[in-house]
């Protein structure tokens, strides 16, 4: 088991923290911007524009994620209806992911208007560069000691100190020594699977044949993302935000996942019938060339 348990703050100057927490959200934002231009170039589009674009989706996806978090922890957690300041003003720490993607999405459907590009190829090339920034950013829930399951004797459980802990398992009710399940962990590796599937599937199945449409790929990490979060809610431990009783997390993904899923039906359905309309989707002479699978 692991013993390890970070400080939350990588370093500091004077009243200035720097934590691990906004390393982490830099380097996901880094890892992302990556494969986004690696992406982008090998699929014949524009990459003139990502840079400004994926700090407009990165600012606008910390605003909801910090909403989302805000409203989720408005009573509980740190009580943020009597701290109003604790919001907005430093040290904090606290977003939803759900939130982010929401004002991030919005973002993404302006971006893709003003720079006159597909909104349906840019979502099959930003949905893996999502999921790898999650990969990454998913670790500064690990150096906060948070997004944590119930205790566990796995070889792999991660020590909590007992001032991070959740009401239901503070101390001395649960051992100071006690390990829990590494949901932080588990989100990461599952993300990693999925970027390797959706790039896979692009490659295989978009580019070529067309046995997906342009934007399928793109819709499929909702399902993915969805029924993923959806699956470890049922582990996570200190939710606070519900509807009757259901974390409001698991509500959330499972509706996107089912949305996702029905866009993606539909969409084809419309493609049939209307093939001009999809002539915008072909593959571009530079996707036509064989590209190795990622």
């Amino acid at each position: 088991m692991m013993d390890f348990t970070p400080n939350p703050i990588a370093f500091s100057a004077g009243s200035l923290e720097i934590r691990w927490y906004g390393i982490a959200y830099v380097a996901a934002i880094l890892a992302g911007a990556w494969l986004a231009m690696r992406e982008a170039r090998r699929r014949g589009e524009r990459t003139d524009m990502i840079v400004d674009a994926l700090i407009v989706i990165a600012v606008a996806a910390l605003i909801g994620g910090r909403a989302y978090h805000v409203i989720d922890q408005w009573s509980t957690g740190l009580d943020y209806k009597d701290h109003l300041l604790q919001i907005i003003l430093p040290p904090y720490s606290g977003l939803g992911i759900y939130g982010g993607l929401f004002t991030g999405l919005l973002a993404t459907i302006w971006l893709a208007r003003h720079y006159k590009v597909s909104f349906w190829r840019w979502g099959d090339i930003m949905a893996p560069c999502i999921l790898l920034a999650q990969v990454v950013g998913r670790w500064g829930n690990f150096a906060n000691q948070e997004l944590y399951g119930p205790p566990t004797t796995l070889p792999w459980g991660i020590a909590i100190q007992c001032q991070y802990r959740v009401a239901q398992y503070t101390c001395p009710g649960t051992p100071a020594d006690a390990h829990f399940i590494p949901l932080f962990f588990y989100e990461s590796m599952l993300s990693l699977i999925g970027v390797f599937v959706m790039l896979w599937l692009w490659n295989h199945f978009t580019a070529r044949g067309r046995l997906l449409i342009a934007g399928d790929v793109g819709l499929l990490y909702f399902v993915w993302y969805g029924l993923e979060r959806s699956l470890l809610e049922l582990l996570r431990s200190g939710w606070d935000w519900t509807i009757f009783g259901v974390p409001t997390a698991q509500i959330v993904g499972l509706g996107a996942a089912a949305a996702a899923f029905l866009a993606i039906l539909i969409r084809r359905w419309y493609v049939r019938g209307h093939p001009i309309a999809a002539a915008g989707d072909e593959p571009t002479p530079a996707e036509s060339e064989p590209t190795p699978a990622a």
